[in-house]
């Protein structure tokens, strides 16, 4: 069945609504945790391998997953998300498509600097960085209109192939809120009240009315820790 997917004729970086004729469910699922020392940077498009613990994490999200049913599997080509979903696939899983442009935003200036090297060297809080890159005033850091122009074309992609179907998204922190975004037709910048957490699962249904959220920064590791 043909998806349909249509946007508001807005221009510029006004949130775009989509509209579907099926239920689809989406479980968005965040990579786990880097190595040392790309914790606590903006690593952006850094291609990074997990953290030990990162495969510890990956490993519970594996286990959990054995519960929950998916019908097909787009995932991110970075290292990171690559490793946190090799456990999932030694499960009878669907063949993933990886969908190149599902990388996380490029931070610019900013990329493989701590939250306190941003403070010392551009004078502003890293913590607003959504606002900031909403604002375009992360030096050479990618756009928001052409962030999420490119995260459109994987969703895009991925209804097309799956509406009325449930879905894993093995990808980003930045892709989770650029995705939500689409999909509850908010600001980016207001993406930040949403906590997004390695290795966790927020899972989104989107039906024709309205799009729900389900699920929201569930981490296996974590909440089902005995």
């Amino acid at each position: 069945m043909s998806v349909g997917v249509v946007l508001n004729p807005s221009s510029g970086d006004q949130p775009q609504r989509l509209q579907i004729r099926m239920n689809t469910t989406l479980h968005l699922i965040r990579h786990a945790e880097v190595e040392a020392r790309y914790q606590g940077v903006f690593g952006g498009i850094i291609d990074m391998n997990l953290s030990p613990r990162g495969q510890e994490q990956a490993a519970a999200l594996a286990s959990y997953l054995k519960t929950v049913s998916f019908d097909a599997i787009f995932a991110s080509p970075m290292k990171r998300v690559q490793q946190t979903l090799a456990p999932t696939l030694k499960q009878a899983r669907p063949t993933p498509v990886i969908l190149p442009n599902l990388y996380e935003v490029d931070f610019g200036d900013w990329t493989g600097l701590t939250f306190e090297e941003v403070k010392q060297k551009f004078g502003r809080s890293a913590h607003e960085w959504l606002h900031l890159l909403d604002e375009g005033t992360i030096p050479n850091a990618e756009t928001v209109a052409g962030y999420r122009a490119r995260i459109d074309s994987c969703l895009k992609q991925i209804l097309a192939q799956s509406e009325g179907k449930a879905v894993a998204v093995f990808c980003h922190g930045g892709v989770i809120r650029m995705l939500l975004s689409l999909m509850l037709n908010l600001p980016f910048a207001e993406m930040d009240r949403f906590e997004v957490e390695y290795t966790s699962i927020t899972t989104v249904v989107l039906k024709p009315e309205r799009a729900r959220i389900q699920l929201s920064n569930f981490t296996p590791w974590r909440d089902l820790k005995s």
